[in-house]
């Protein structure tokens, strides 16, 4: 952008309106007139007459050259000096108020339409241009789109710009339309060159209108080895839906992005979702390639969202407690004179905390966690606490659950914070945290306390069908972490599995071998010059012309095997990578994919597969992602166009890159 430094020559103070740009002075005799320039009228130009008839006029007679009067209305100031440049121009309240600074000249030449393109002098004004910037700003912002009809925004446009004719509601919303068609075609372009693999993320969504609505993510490594994810779908789902067509949903977006053959994983946020979608899935794709280790890698269910489900076992058995600890804290609160008895009984029982008493919100379990730690603390004083309502007293037993219970919270705060709050959540920080809370169930379930361990029990069957599902891909992950390798997975299952912790292990072992002895195939049939892509791995297909298909899997395994196992027993055989706090795992395989090429293909995908799909807003509330109350009365196709551009323009408008820069357009441009 080239801004060019214009000179303004001082006039006689007589002269100093910016009307006068646009008149020329002619005395005759004792007369004065001032000429319009544009169309040669002649209007009084004494100096008794002013300047407002003058402007007047200019309004009238400018708009019909499609000059841009915005700024004559608003250039009132005239300069200190005799010459001014852009570089020195100074916005102080102590200018002068006829102070006068022509227009900055920005250097812009996009292709634009010469019936709506509007010329003056070097001056240009593009209406096209100005209509989409601002779907896009509706689009960027999550605007309602009947901003546009509203009157304050007019009269905001009108002043800024009033050659902007303000569109209605109808036509922002076929521009907001044109928009996410030109982006959804470079995201497919995108996706359809990516060297990788591509992981799925779906997660459901509710509305303030008890809709249901299903979101699909793409998530992935890019070839720059820099962890990615963008909205593809976000469908409306009818009231009736079945898990039929749910699956129905989520193949039609596999096929509409034509992703399906280079599927690695689907994330379900649902752990308790019924096995036949991701099987029905499966099949459908299993046309395009066969699936990696036998389909285990493919189904992942999200950890934060079982660690959800098993706390809300946990508060609805202490849900009597909580509602009375609620109710006892809510006495406290209700009058200062209460609060002050309070005071004097955390005096008399010797209470240290400095912690104020908080009421939680019911639906964020985060709060009700605060509420019942702080309550703990000062267990003594709400025991001697007089004129407290029987109902709410707690006893002994009661208060030594709600202790037990809130540690168990804490934990799961912990590690859901761990997994909400990360910018780069990459599959292998996950399997040292699930671990964890599977020791600590088993430890759970050993309490001497029958209603502890009962509950205990509960919350670990439950785990227990999520571990079983999700397991494997787990410490896959976390091997393929050089500062791990198997060691973490023989740390933690020796404590988890004890006398059979090597038979687990070796399942593990097993488990990885055979995913990347696929990877290895996919690699042998590229250096044999193979029509497949690098990202594809090999399809059993029913062609009958090439029945020689199975003969590339036993040359592989025949002569090829030891070679491509090397990579990984090679990986497996070195040192680990000092542990860091800074450690960047993406870059590490960037930097050595020469010295594992078959394995580094193998992690980026393993590493993209997304865990876990919850967002750090949504973290701690039962009921998931909720849709924007202004989004529901849109059509479900626009309700799409709207969510899914705006992710994609949020991830350009991130990137500090020259791609970005195109979305703050000046509003004055030279041309050539």
């Amino acid at each position: 952008m080239e801004v060019a430094n214009e000179t303004v020559i001082k006039k006689p103070k007589r002269l100093t309106s910016v009307v006068w740009n646009h008149f020329e002075r002619v005395r005759k005799a004792d007369l004065c007139y001032a000429v319009c320039v544009h169309c040669n009228k002649k209007l009084s130009g004494s100096s008794n007459s002013g300047t407002t008839h003058l402007r007047n006029h200019l309004m009238r007679c400018l708009k019909r050259f499609n000059y841009d009067v915005s700024q004559l209305l608003s250039a009132k100031k005239r300069k200190k000096d005799n010459t001014l440049t852009i570089a020195n121009i100074s916005y102080d309240e102590g200018q002068r108020k006829e102070e006068y600074l022509k227009p900055t000249i920005v250097k812009y030449e996009p292709e634009q339409r010469k019936d709506e393109v509007f010329n003056v002098q070097s001056s240009w004004f593009d209406q096209e241009r100005s209509r989409l910037d601002l779907a896009r700003m509706i689009i960027l912002h999550g605007y309602p789109l009947a901003m546009v009809e509203h009157v304050g925004f007019k009269v905001f446009v009108k002043n800024l710009q009033p050659l902007f004719d303000v569109v209605p509601n109808s036509t922002v919303e076929l521009s907001c339309m044109e928009i996410y068609g030109k982006e959804r075609q470079k995201v497919h372009d995108m996706l359809s060159k990516l060297q990788g693999r591509i992981n799925l993320a779906v997660e459901m969504w509710s509305s303030p209108e008890n809709t249901n609505h299903v979101c699909m993510m793409a998530h992935y490594v890019g070839d720059d080895w820099k962890l990615q994810k963008k909205i593809l779908n976000f469908v409306t789902l009818d009231s009736s839906h079945t898990d039929d067509l749910l699956s129905g949903v989520i193949i039609k977006c596999l096929m509409d992005w034509d992703i399906g053959s280079k599927l690695f994983a689907v994330t379900l946020d649902d752990f308790s979702t019924n096995d036949d979608i991701v099987l029905r899935i499966k099949e459908q794709i299993s046309e395009n390639k066969s699936r990696l280790s036998n389909g285990q890698l493919l189904d992942v269910r999200s950890a934060a969202h079982v660690l959800n489900s098993i706390v809300q076992d946990a508060m609805e058995a202490l849900r009597l407690v909580i509602q009375k600890i609620r109710g006892t804290v809510r006495y406290v609160k209700s009058s200062q004179s209460i609060q002050g008895k309070f005071k004097e009984m955390v005096l008399q029982t010797g209470i240290n905390s400095q912690k104020n008493l908080v009421l939680d919100c019911p639906i964020q379990w985060n709060s009700t966690y605060l509420m019942l730690e702080t309550a703990i603390e000062y267990r003594n004083a709400f025991c001697q606490l007089p004129e407290l309502d029987l109902d709410l007293a707690l006893s002994d037993e009661e208060w030594e659950w709600a202790s037990s219970i809130t540690g168990y919270l804490k934990l799961f705060i912990e590690i859901i914070n761990v997994f909400s709050s990360n910018k780069c959540p990459t599959a292998n920080i996950y399997f040292p945290e699930i671990c964890h809370v599977h020791i600590q169930l088993i430890d759970w379930c050993k309490s001497p306390d029958n209603f502890l361990s009962s509950l205990a029990a509960k919350m670990k069957a439950k785990f227990d069908k999520y571990w079983s599902k999700c397991s494997l891909s787990l410490a896959v992950a976390a091997i393929l972490d050089p500062r791990f390798k198997m060691k973490l997975v023989e740390y933690y299952y020796s404590q988890i599995y004890g006398s059979t912790a090597l038979e687990r292990i070796k399942e593990v072992s097993d488990g990885l071998k055979e995913l990347f002895n696929t990877y290895s195939i996919c690699s042998t049939l590229m250096d044999q010059g193979s029509a497949l892509p690098l990202s594809s791995l090999p399809s059993s297909s029913n062609d009958g012309r090439d029945r020689l298909k199975g003969f590339d899997k036993f040359l592989h395994e025949t002569s090829q095997s030891q070679t491509a196992i090397s990579d990984l027993e090679k990986y497996l055989d070195e040192p680990v990578f000092p542990r860091n706090c800074n450690f960047n795992i993406l870059n590490w395989w960037r930097v050595h994919t020469p010295r594992y090429p078959i394995l580094s293909m193998m992690a980026r995908d393993v590493l993209g597969t997304p865990m876990s799909t919850i967002s750090q807003e949504s973290a701690f509330h039962p009921g998931g992602r909720v849709l924007d109350s202004c989004r529901c009365p849109l059509t479900p196709e626009t309700r799409q166009a709207l969510i899914c551009t705006q992710d994609w323009l949020r991830m350009q408008s991130d990137d500090p890159g020259p791609s970005s820069s195109h979305y703050a357009l000046p509003l004055y441009v030279e041309t050539n």
